[in-house]
């Protein structure tokens, strides 16, 4: 027999402590399972959605902090050194052929002195780059490295060319005193009267005044002739029309 019997407790509170015992057991089940069942998940779902959406928000900073890169596009194939060649000395033609027609050639000289004299800066460095290119240059294809040598002359050479003949056209008659600059444009007139007459005597006698003035001009350090213009009015005097 239980204490409380013992004790002389009656039935009926030891009835009541019994069932409010059971219903506190109950009560706290109950709570525990509606925790687990109904409010758990919407934890778990509310922590998971916190968690994306963070991952979301960090990806998009660093896709608007990260430059945007392109692409690398494809290398383009390198030419056959034959090509490179070719075309090298399709431009240094074309170079040449400009310097002679120029040499050649006494009214550009007349107008253009600066071009053919050497004590100016750009000029030298022309004929220096022109002269390295005409050394590489040869008629049969060279090993690989003669070709990116004679390829690289070529280009620095046509810079060259270009920025002496712009020097040129700027200084022009510019350094000549005003009796040595009229003495040049009296040379220019005579060839030009050479040129346009259809006159043999009156081509000759131009021709042959202004070869006499050029030679005086060369001589005292104005004007500097080179040897294909001197040729070309040798021969325009002896009556030969000028190439």
């Amino acid at each position: 027999m239980s204490t409380a019997v013992r004790r002389g407790l009656p039935t009926p509170w030891l009835l009541a402590i019994g069932v409010l015992a059971i219903g506190g057991v109950a009560v706290l089940a109950a709570v525990f399972v509606f925790l687990v069942v109904a409010v758990l998940p919407l934890i778990i779902f509310g922590t998971a959605a916190v968690l994306i959406a963070r991952h979301r928000i960090r990806s998009t900073i660093r896709r608007r902090r990260a430059p945007a890169v392109a692409p690398h596009p494809p290398r383009p194939a390198l030419p056959r050194p034959d090509v490179v060649w070719a075309r090298a000395r399709s431009r240094f033609a074309v170079l040449r052929g400009e310097y002679a027609a120029y040499e050649c050639d006494p009214m550009n000289v007349l107008r253009l002195p600066a071009l053919a004299d050497v004590s100016v800066p750009s000029t030298a460095r022309f004929v220096e780059a022109f002269a390295q290119a005409q050394a590489l240059d040869s008629d049969a294809l060279p090993p690989s490295q003669h070709v990116a040598a004679f390829t690289a002359a070529v280009e620095q050479a046509g810079r060259a060319w270009q920025a002496a003949r712009d020097a040129a056209e700027r200084i022009r008659l510019s350094g000549l005193s005003p009796a040595e600059r009229s003495t040049v444009e009296r040379v220019i007139k005579l060839l030009t009267t050479a040129r346009d007459s259809d006159s043999d005597a009156e081509r000759l006698a131009a021709y042959s005044r202004a070869r006499t003035e050029l030679t005086k001009l060369d001589r005292a350090g104005v004007i500097h002739l080179p040897r294909a213009a001197q040729v070309t009015l040798t021969t325009a005097t002896r009556g030969e029309l000028p190439a």
